[in-house]
């Protein structure tokens, strides 16, 4: 039965309802600070935790609800008699339900406020009252999530109290913000001094939804979305299509990050979480044909990513093929009229640039933490006699972009700012290095992500006319790969920075 509770809220949508709902139930109320005068301005029947405790809110309120008599109130486990006799000889009070939300720490980490600005908004009164509710939960309904609301109200409403299954939902759901939110306080402090790799790694994200299944029908599947980072998930709006999924998200990530490796108008077409065609161009719609060119078999079904404003022009040439997703900063007005004619397209904005620092990647019991790529190169050192024009020299840093995001290992052949044969994901560089060959087939610069344990890529290079190629060297037998190069013509360009994608 309840008999007391506790509202404290920062948020205050749905507070009054939910009070007066109590309140018809016989429920005495205690409040704090701007929820307490909320209360009392309409009327509601509320004492101030001041009154209970006979101790004044102090230090600009920061200190409120940090007293026995409240955390008394609710630890107490109400079939232990020592406990009720503890109480009752201080004369404390049972708190039978709490009611919190935090302060939006969350939120205002978006703001880039100042570092002093930003620690007052971390909440400490109301996880400690979270935690103390949460931990008996057996005794004390506690409630964080304004939608948990109503599900209180119906259960105390049909059955006179908030079942135990309930409120223990509730009370994982408590540990499950705190263990967050605590989470985002600790990355930004380590932000702050620029600590990499602590000792706990901890990571904030809330769900924004259920997916359909995950990478397949039989896997569930979800996405979150960082609380304390920006990124693409944080900054998109879905235009038209239906709901993302899983494989579209996660191939969503891999386009909008290539096409942000360059300045110049760029249209990845993508396939698989791999990319299938990029290239560049004067106008988004040269840069998507010529991406479309690049493979137009496997551009079916993929999708489409564009560093600049899609105008009608690029959109009428995409709905000639199916596409399952066109993602871009920005959309012309009749661009979005034109792509819209294909129901089941997604057409996604997207309002940021990649933010992410780390990558986390999943292993059995456990995961693994590294930097994101963002170096291209150390240097670009040519090492053979003969150098690359200056023409073929872009079109290494070009083709050497485009193989950061392509499974190692990677071999990309380039033409005119077109990455015309994308091979990766093989077991041997030779196997990728003839398909990627045998795709573009007038290719005329090379870029590897790795360097070439034989002079046999050199060898097949030369059977296509290759005529300059990048890798990051590295290799006991790099003198023997650049004799090759001396032999048949070709340059080569070390540029000392490997880029393996696994």
């Amino acid at each position: 039965m309840i008999k007391r509770a506790l509202l404290s809220v920062y948020d205050k949508t749905n507070i009054i309802p939910f009070a007066k709902f109590l309140i018809s139930k016989g429920v005495e109320l205690i409040s704090t600070g701007g929820t307490y005068k909320l209360l009392k301005e309409q009327g509601i029947s509320v004492k101030e935790v001041s009154e209970v405790t006979n101790a004044e809110e102090m230090l600009d309120g920061r200190v409120k609800t940090l007293h026995p008599i409240v955390h008394g109130g609710i630890l107490a486990i109400r079939s232990n008699e020592s406990h009720m006799e503890t109480l009752k000889e201080r004369e404390i009070e049972t708190i039978d339900l709490v009611c919190v939300n935090l302060y939006p720490f969350f939120e205002k980490l978006g703001e880039n406020l100042p570092f002093d600005e930003m620690i007052e908004f971390i909440d400490i009164g109301g996880p400690t009252m979270l935690r103390s509710a949460a931990k008996n939960f057996n005794d004390v309904v506690v409630v964080s999530d304004i939608t948990d609301y109503e599900t209180v109200m119906n259960e105390i409403e049909q059955h006179g109290q908030v079942s135990f299954s309930t409120k223990r939902n509730l009370a994982a759901k408590v540990f499950n913000l705190t263990s967050s939110y605590d989470a985002a306080v600790a990355n930004y402090l380590f932000n702050e001094e620029k600590v990499k790799n602590p000792k706990f790694l901890s990571l904030s994200y809330e769900k924004i939804e259920d997916l359909r299944y995950g990478e397949n029908p039989h896997q569930a599947g979800a996405i979150y979305k960082s609380t304390d980072k920006k990124g693409m998930m944080n900054n998109i709006n879905i235009l038209n299509g239906k709901p993302l999924s899983y494989n579209n998200i996660k191939d969503m990530d891999i386009a909008w990050k290539v096409v942000n490796e360059f300045q110049e108008t760029v249209c990845c077409a993508l396939k698989h979480n791999t990319p299938c065609g990029v290239a560049l161009g004067d106008s988004v719609e040269e840069a998507y044909v010529k991406a479309f060119n690049c493979d137009s078999v496997s551009i079916f079904g993929g999708i489409v990513a564009l560093n600049k404003k899609v105008n009608k022009v690029a959109a009428l040439e995409m709905i000639k093929t199916f596409l399952e997703i066109v993602i871009a900063p920005e959309f012309d007005a009749d661009a979005l009229e034109v792509l819209k004619t294909k129901k089941n397209l997604r057409v996604i904005q997207c309002l940021t640039c990649p933010t992410d620092e780390i990558e986390v990647v999943s292993v059995d019991g456990g995961i693994l933490v590294q930097d994101v790529d963002k170096k291209l190169y150390e240097e670009l050192k040519v090492v053979t006699k003969v150098a690359p024009t200056p023409e073929e020299m872009e079109n290494l840093i070009f083709g050497m972009k485009v193989a950061k995001y392509v499974k190692s290992n990677a071999i990309v052949a380039v033409k005119d700012k077109m990455a015309k044969g994308i091979a990766g994901g093989q077991v041997n560089r030779i196997w990728a290095t003839v398909q990627a060959l045998d795709r573009a087939q007038d290719g005329v610069v090379l870029a590897s992500d790795g360097f070439f344990p034989f002079k046999d890529s050199v060898e097949e290079a030369k059977k296509c006319n290759i005529k300059a190629i990048i890798q990051p060297g590295g290799s006991l037998r790099d003198a023997e790969s650049i004799e090759a190069c001396d032999e048949y013509g070709i340059s080569m360009v070390i540029s000392g920075t490997r880029h393996f994608k696994h």
